[in-house]
C-alpha cells in the first residue's frame, strides 16, 4: 500500500521502452530517488508507473525527467482511448514488420550457413564470398529488426543499469562482431591457429525468435487488459437531451452536463448517471453489476451510464458525468488494482533487480572457463557459443510477468462478475480467508422491511382487503407503509381513492377509503380507537411476534379485519451463498444488533451455527478482533457507515454495492450487487488467481534455475551436448509466452473450478 498524506498527489505515467522486469526496477529506482517522491510503483505488464509525490517538491515534469534519466520514455496520457488504442495497434504492426523481416532473412541465412557443414558442397563455393553475402543479409536484421535491442542496451549502459536488452545485445553483438572479424580479416585467425568461423545464422535467428516471443507477448498482453477496454467501450456515444420547451437534441456524450434532462427509449443505452424524473422501465445492469436479470426502475430511482434500457421509455436528470460516473469509477478502480503490487511479487522484484548483472557475470565466467578448459581445437567457438546461450536464456521476462499478468486478468474477471478489487493485496489476502463475518441487516437480509404475512380475520379475504390497505398506505412515507405498498403492487392490486389521510405519529395512519373509515397501525392505535380484536387475530399476532416480526393491525368501520407481519427478510440468495462458502472450508459467522431470539432464527434460516447478538455499532470491530485473536483470517462483509471500522479492521473488507460510500472506501473489495454470491466469487477468484501466480513463479524460477546451467554447458561433460544460442532464444520466448498463456486461463474462471 502507498503511504497516504493530505499533501500528497498521485501521478500515473505510461512508460515507453520497458522490455523486462529489470527495466521496471530501473525506472522505479530512478523515480523513488527523485526529490519529493514518497513512493513509486512500476508495473511491467501494464507499462505504467504510479507515483505518490509532494506537489511543492515534485511535479509531473520532474517525474518524466526521472524516467528519461533512467533511459526510458513517457507517453502523454490522453482521455481519448481510441487514440491510445491506435498507438498500441501501430506499435504492434511495426513489431510484426520487424519480426517478418528477421524471419525472412533468417530463412535465407540459415540454409546458406548450413553449407559450411557439407565439405562436398563447399568445394564449389567461394567461402569468402559466402561470408560477405551472409554479412549483407544479416545487417538488415541487426540494424532494422534488432535495432531497439541495441539502442535500449546503450541507454541502459549510459544510465548505469542493465536490462534484458543488455543480455540480448551483448549475446547477439558478440556473435556478430566475431563473425564480422572472421569475414574481414580471416588471415588473422589462421595465423593464430583458429578457424575463421562465422555465426551470422546465430545472430539473425536469435533476433527472429526473440521478436516472435515479443509479438506473442504483446498479443497476449492485449488480451489481459481486454476487460478494461470492454468496460470503456460500453459508454454511450450520444445522449438525447430534452431542452427547455421540450425540444429533443442528440448531443455527444462529452457535452452532457449535470442537471440536463435526458430521454431514453427502449433498446437504448443510458447515457450517464442520473435519477428518473418521468416514466418507468426495466434496465439491464449486467455490464456493471453482473446481475443477469433486468432491474425495475421508476421515478426517483437511480440509473447508471452504459446500462441498457429494455422495455419502457423514461426521462432522467443527469447527476454525474465523465470521470464521476459509476462506470468511470469502476474502470479507474480496476486499472488501479491491475497496476498495484501483490506481496507475493516482492521476491520476484528483488531477484529481477540484481538478475541481469549477475547473469552477465555468469556468462563472462562461462566464457573464461570454456576458453581455459575446453577442448583445445574448439575452445573459442565453444566459449563463444555458451557465452551467448547463457545471456539469451537468462532473460527475466517470465519472472516479471508471472504476477502482474495474473493480477490483470483476475481483477478484470472480477469486474465482469460485479466484484471490484481495490488492489492486488486484497486479492492475495482473500485466498487465505478461513472465516467470513456477516453483518445481518442489509447483508444477509435485505435491510428494508417487507411484508411476510397478510392474515385476514375469519369471514374476510385478502383480495378485497389488500386494495383498501394499499390505498391508505400510499399516502404515507413511513418505511412500513412502503413495504405494504410494495406487497400490494407485486399482486397488481387495483387503485382505490383515499380521503382525509392523517398520520398518527408512532402508531399508524387513518383515512376514508372507498367510503369506509380505515385504520392501520399498532395495538396502541386500535386501543385508543376502541377497536376490538378477535381471538383469532390475537393468536395470529402473537404467532408473528414470536417470530420477531412487526405486527400491523388493519381495522375497517371500527372492526379489526386483518393483521400484517413485517420483517427484514433474508435475501433469496443468502442461504445458497453461505452453503457455498462453507463448502469452500470457510466458517461463516453472523453479527447483529438484534436480540438473541431474532439472531437465532435468522441464523437457523440460513444455516449459520455461530453468531453474535446485541452487538452495538461501536463494538463490531471488536468482534473482528476477537476472531483474529483466535488465529483466524477474517473477511468482514457489511454495507453501512457503522460497518466501516470493522471492514477496515478485518484482514479483507467486502462492502456490499448497495451500501454507503464510507463502507466501500474502507473495504478492499466492493460487491456491485447486494448479494452474498459476490463474496463466494471474490474468494474463489482469489484462490484461483493465487494458484495461477504460484504456477507462474514456479515455472519462471525453475526455467532460469535449470536453463542457465544447461546453457553454460553443464551437460557437455556427461552427454557431450550443448544448448545452442538459437534453442536458448526459443526457450526464452517460450517461457514468457507460457506464463502469459497460463494467466489468460483465468479468463475462463467460474466458481465451480
Amino acid at each position: 500500500m502507498f503511504p497516504s498524506s493530505e499533501n500528497t498527489e498521485t501521478a500515473t505515467l505510461d512508460i515507453e521502452g520497458m522490455s523486462c522486469a529489470s527495466c521496471a526496477a530501473a525506472v522505479e529506482k530512478s523515480l523513488s530517488r527523485a526529490p519529493g517522491v514518497q513512493s513509486a510503483l512500476v508495473n511491467f505488464a501494464t507499462e505504467k508507473a504510479t507515483v505518490h509525490y509532494r506537489p511543492g517538491q515534485a511535479s509531473p515534469a520532474t517525474l518524466k525527467e526521472a524516467v528519461v534519466n533512467a533511459g526510458f520514455g513517457v507517453t502523454e496520457r490522453t482521455p481519448d482511448t481510441s487514440a491510445a488504442d491506435r498507438q498500441k495497434a501501430e506499435a504492434y504492426a511495426a513489431l510484426k514488420r520487424r519480426f517478418w523481416v528477421a524471419v525472412g532473412l533468417a530463412a535465407v541465412i540459415m540454409p546458406l550457413s548450413m553449407l559450411m557443414l557439407w565439405p562436398t558442397a563447399m568445394q564449389h563455393v567461394n567461402v569468402q564470398g559466402l561470408n560477405y553475402g551472409l554479412l549483407l543479409l544479416t545487417l538488415p536484421v541487426l540494424l532494422y529488426s534488432g535495432r531497439e535491442f541495441y539502442t535500449s542496451a546503450w541507454n541502459s549502459f549510459r544510465h548505469r543499469s542493465a536490462t534484458m536488452d543488455t543480455l540480448i545485445a551483448i549475446g547477439t553483438g558478440a556473435a556478430f562482431l566475431y563473425s564480422l572479424a572472421a569475414t574481414l580479416v580471416p588471415g588473422f585467425f589462421m595465423r593464430h591457429g583458429l578457424m575463421p568461423e562465422v555465426y551470422y545464422d546465430t545472430t539473425a535467428t536469435i533476433i527472429a525468435l526473440i521478436l516472435l516471443g515479443k509479438v506473442l507477448e504483446m498479443r497476449a498482453k492485449t488480451r489481459t487488459s481486454a476487460s478494461i477496454r470492454a468496460l470503456m467501450g460500453l459508454q454511450a456515444k450520444t445522449a438525447r437531451v430534452v431542452r427547455p420547451g421540450g425540444q429533443e437534441i442528440d448531443v455527444p456524450i462529452e457535452q452532457v452536463q449535470p442537471g440536463d434532462v435526458v430521454l431514453v427509449r427502449p433498446g437504448e443505452k443510458v447515457a450517464t448517471d442520473g435519477v428518473i424524473t418521468e416514466g418507468q422501465s426495466a434496465v439491464d445492469e449486467a455490464m456493471l453489476t453482473g446481475e443477469s436479470l433486468p432491474v425495475a426502475k421508476r421515478v426517483g430511482d437511480a440509473v447508471f451510464g452504459a446500462t441498457l434500457n429494455k422495455t419502457g421509455a423514461f426521462r432522467f436528470r443527469v447527476t454525474k458525468v465523465g470521470a464521476d460516473t459509476l462506470l468511470a469509477q469502476i474502470v479507474k478502480l480496476v486499472e488501479d488494482a491491475q497496476g498495484s503490487r501483490a506481496p507475493i511479487q516482492r521476491l520476484a522484484d528483488k531477484i529481477s533487480a540484481v538478475f541481469v548483472p549477475t547473469v552477465v557475470g555468469m556468462a563472462v565466467l562461462t566464457f573464461a572457463l570454456w576458453f581455459a578448459l575446453g577442448p583445445e581445437a574448439s575452445r573459442l567457438p565453444l566459449a563463444l557459443t555458451n557465452f551467448v546461450a547463457v545471456l539469451i536464456i537468462a532473460c527475466p521476462c517470465a519472472l516479471g510477468l508471472a504476477t502482474p499478468t495474473a493480477i490483470m486478468v483476475g481483477t478484470g474477471k472480477g469486474a465482469e462478475h460485479g466484484v471490484l478489487i481495490r488492489n492486488a493485496e486484497a486479492l492475495e489476502k482473500a485466498h487465505q480467508v478461513d472465516t467470513v463475518l456477516l453483518d445481518k441487516t442489509g447483508t444477509i437480509t435485505r435491510g428494508e422491511p417487507a411484508v411476510t404475512d397478510f392474515l385476514p380475520a375469519p369471514g374476510q379475504d385478502t383480495a378485497s382487503l389488500l386494495p383498501l390497505v394499499a390505498a391508505l398506505e400510499r399516502q404515507s412515507e413511513h418505511p412500513l407503509a412502503e413495504a405494504v405498498v410494495r406487497y400490494a403492487d407485486a399482486r397488481s392490486t387495483s387503485a382505490l381513492p383515499a380521503i382525509g389521510f392523517r398520520a398518527i405519529e408512532g402508531k399508524g395512519a387513518a383515512a376514508t377509503v372507498n367510503g369506509q373509515a380505515a385504520l392501520i397501525g399498532n395495538q396502541r392505535l386500535l386501543a385508543e380507537e376502541n377497536v376490538a380484536v378477535s381471538a383469532d387475530l390475537t393468536a395470529h399476532a402473537e404467532q408473528l411476534l414470536a417470530q420477531a416480526k412487526t405486527v400491523l393491525y388493519v381495522a375497517v368501520a371500527g372492526r379489526a379485519v386483518a393483521v400484517i407481519g413485517v420483517a427484514d427478510v433474508v435475501r433469496e440468495t443468502s442461504k445458497a451463498a453461505i452453503q457455498q462458502l462453507q463448502a469452500l472450508g470457510i466458517e461463516v459467522v453472523m453479527m447483529t444488533g438484534d436480540n438473541a431470539q431474532t439472531a437465532a432464527k435468522v441464523a437457523a434460516q440460513v444455516g449459520i451455527t455461530r453468531y453474535f447478538a446485541e452487538v452495538l455499532p461501536a463494538d463490531k470491530s471488536v468482534k473482528v478482533k476477537e476472531l483474529q485473536a483466535e488465529g483466524r483470517t477474517v473477511a468482514m462483509v457489511g454495507d453501512g457507515i457503522n460497518d466501516a471500522p470493522a471492514l477496515a479492521q478485518a484482514d479483507v473488507g467486502l462492502a456490499m454495492g448497495g451500501g454507503t460510500d464510507v463502507a466501500m472506501e474502507a473495504a478492499g473489495i466492493t460487491l456491485m450487487r447486494s448479494d452474498l454470491q459476490g463474496v463466494v466469487t471474490a474468494i474463489a477468484l482469489s484462490r484461483q488467481t493465487m494458484r495461477t501466480i504460484k504456477q507462474n513463479l514456479f515455472f519462471a524460477f525453475v526455467y532460469n534455475t535449470l536453463g542457465i546451467p544447461i546453457a553454460a554447458g553443464l551437460l557437455y561433460p556427461v552427454f557431450g551436448w550443448l544448448l545452442s544460442p538459437m534453442l536458448a532464444a526459443g526457450a526464452m520466448a517460450l517461457s514468457s509466452v507460457s506464463v502469459l498463456t497460463n494467466s489468460l486461463r483465468l479468463r475462463g474462471f467460474s466458481i465451480g473450478k
